[in-house]
């Protein structure tokens, strides 16, 4: 398991050897506040949660460049993968993933914001365990890296989970959890850049 970091907390992604991380895979995920419904015959049926995990490019001005949701599955530069919908947050682990290869991602990027939204407009206090990761998939084993679990709760649509920052050629991962309200990446373009 990867280092806990709190809300503002930041880790670089410099190995102790110095070389920086090549491939990383950030992994979004929740549960369901709710109890278990019973379905049904009085069979148990968890509440379903469709939360969207997005990430939104900004150059070193703040300027919006490109941003990779459930619609837009790859950026520009091919460096940002979504690799699907979760439509019902159900299942234990990452409900939504994102693969992103540092080398590749275009010079003009210096911040990659990671944010979740839910478009059928559910809000955080229906949300347990929201969690991001970060997961080193150029090692072996492809071990965590570090993780950041969500305490906040409230009647926001949206929260800006997190983001990986470029100074250099070194990256920097650093936990956020600021709220924000939107169905879409694009309606929480201003929160993601005040993040910056």
């Amino acid at each position: 398991m990867g280092l806990s970091l709190q809300k503002g907390q930041s880790l670089s992604l410099t190995k102790q050897n110095g070389e920086s991380l090549t491939n990383v895979r950030l992994g979004l995920g929740w549960d369901a506040a709710a109890p278990v419904k019973k379905g049904f015959f009085g069979m148990k049926k968890a509440a379903e949660i469709d939360l969207d995990a997005s990430a939104i490019m900004f150059d070193a001005q703040g300027k919006h460049l490109d941003t990779v949701f459930f619609n837009q599955l790859t950026s520009k530069d091919g460096a940002v993968r979504h690799t699907g919908d979760n439509l019902t947050g159900a299942g234990d682990g990452d409900d939504e993933t994102m693969m992103v290869n540092l080398p590749g991602v275009a010079p003009a990027v210096q911040s990659i914001v990671f944010v979740i939204t839910s478009y059928s407009q559910q809000t955080f206090d229906m949300v347990d365990n929201a969690f991001c990761r970060v997961i080193d998939d150029s090692a072996p084993g492809s071990p965590e890296v570090a993780r950041y679990s969500l305490s906040e709760s409230g009647k926001n649509t949206a929260m800006v989970m997190s983001k990986l920052s470029r100074t250099g050629g070194t990256w920097t991962f650093q936990a956020i959890g600021t709220p924000a309200n939107g169905r879409t990446p694009g309606d929480v373009l201003g929160v993601a850049a005040s993040a910056l």
